[in-house]
């Protein structure tokens, strides 16, 4: 990369304008993030004189800092699509489904609780085909919103999305090639603060609903006995169901179920204690979990083919990333964007740039889109931040923080989308219900992240 010590003015133009047209086309949603950001930065790259000599350079580059979150993402997916086809998660569900005991403010914490453990395998859309049908009918009967079930769901998903094989972690990782697993156990401490935020809005928002339904008593729904243990039969129906076709080679039973939960303990222990990286050890666990749960190798690489198109669509967006930021950074252009920048932003702004762009997290995803705000938005911010003395895992956190609450709230989600039909809701109600309370919410974790000492000002 060239040395700069002053804005050129076609890196800085072609930068702006590669920057500009993948979010363009990121928004335009007609061609997929691998072409958008593929396409563009060679092009720009091109019009700026570099050869294909420095393509293949700064490809390789960029392929070296972002294979280690892609194999992580792969065989993350794979694994807890394993667990999930085993059905690790459905006796804790269920048993929460009947502890809430059909109560307004019980139902609301227990969403949460359900949201987060659903959430664990870090997919928007498995969290909501797992929860809504097994909470909608439970709203229903006490005439409780569809829209707060959406906003409970939404909001503990988006916390437990902070996991290193979430993809908003996975993105900030290949944009900031800091190890996922070093990153997440930072921002650890403040997922568990996240969480005992959210219980406590859970309860207030449980009172308040509890209220509104208490004022429209003539609603049915809302005034005769609900039978908790009924809609908890028919979730573990829906399960038992949905995994018909795999019954016959899962070998089941409570022993393989608690070797299951052993397994995915040592594993998480092992990774945060830092003794292997996250690649290595969701593959070494994928290694194990597959003859553990499945009888027979082709029931084993019968389950792999499922499990292989989530997989392989995140990784060929992370592995386009490394053409898109290998190519913006060391063509020199994302650092002459940054120092044109610099003459424009006042000394004392600069140093709070990070907070002040994570403060529009949420709004920021709305309008533009995850992969546009965590492949352009946060390396331009990384670059110019940088140059008043604001460290790269600084300016990640503030910005994942402000962002990733508003995950589920963006119209740019797929996921999202998936749970509106579930829900038989409405995006323009769903975002009139949540986006203040979810904006407000990442606000107040951006602060608490501060106080901490995570985001540093």
């Amino acid at each position: 990369m060239p040395e700069l010590t002053e804005p050129d003015v076609l890196l800085t133009t072609v930068g702006l304008l590669s920057i500009a047209a993948t979010v363009g086309l990121l928004i335009w949603g007609k061609v997929s993030p691998v072409v958008a950001m593929v396409v563009v930065p060679l092009v720009g790259a091109l019009v700026t004189g570099a050869s294909f000599t420095d393509l293949q350079e700064w490809f390789d580059g960029g392929l070296v800092s972002v294979m280690s979150v892609v194999v992580m993402f792969i065989f993350a997916i794979i694994y807890f699509g394993i667990l999930s086809d085993a059905g690790l998660f459905d006796p804790v569900i269920r048993g929460l489904i009947l502890a809430t005991r059909g109560r307004v403010v019980l139902v609301t914490v227990g969403t949460v609780l359900i949201g987060a453990i659903a959430h664990l395998d870090g997919a928007g859309a498995t969290t909501f085909l797992l929860t809504i049908p097994a909470l909608l009918p439970l709203y229903n009967a006490l005439g409780m919103s569809r829209y707060l079930l959406l906003l409970l769901l939404a909001l503990s998903a988006s916390i437990m999305n902070m996991v290193p094989w979430g993809g908003p972690l996975a993105r900030t990782a290949t944009t900031t090639g800091i190890d996922p697993a070093e990153l997440y156990r930072e921002l650890l401490p403040v997922q568990g603060v996240a969480m005992v935020l959210l219980l406590c809005l859970a309860v207030l928002l449980g009172l308040r609903e509890k209220k509104r339904v208490a004022a429209h008593a003539g609603v049915a729904a809302g005034s005769g006995p609900v039978d908790v243990k009924q809609i908890a039969e028919d979730f573990t129906a829906r399960q038992l169901a949905s995994r018909e076709e795999v019954r016959r080679d899962i070998a089941g039973g409570r022993v393989v179920y608690w070797a299951n939960v052993v397994l995915t303990v040592a594993l998480l222990t092992v990774m945060l204690g830092g003794w292997l990286s996250p690649a290595l050890t969701f593959l070494t666990g994928v290694a194990l979990a597959l003859p553990l749960n499945f009888r027979t190798a082709k029931a084993q690489m019968d389950r792999i083919k499922v499990y292989a198109p989530n997989a392989l669509m995140m990784a060929a967006v992370i592995i386009a990333a490394a053409v898109f930021l290998g190519v913006l950074r060391d063509s020199g252009m994302l650092e002459s964007i940054a120092l044109s920048l610099l003459a424009v932003i006042p000394s004392g702004v600069g140093s709070y740039l990070h907070v002040i762009v994570g403060f529009l997290g949420v709004p920021l995803d709305i309008m533009t889109s995850t992969d546009a705000y965590y492949f352009s938005v946060l390396p331009l911010v990384d670059a110019t931040a940088g140059q008043f003395g604001v460290a790269t895992t600084s300016t990640a956190f503030a910005l994942l923080l402000g962002n990733i609450i508003g995950t589920f709230v963006s119209p740019f989600s797929p996921a999202l989308w998936l749970a509106l039909g579930l829900a038989e809701a409405n995006m323009g109600k769903h975002l009139k219900y949540s986006f203040f309370i979810t904006w407000a919410f990442s606000i107040v974790l951006l602060l608490i992240a501060i106080l901490m000492g995570v985001v540093q000002v």
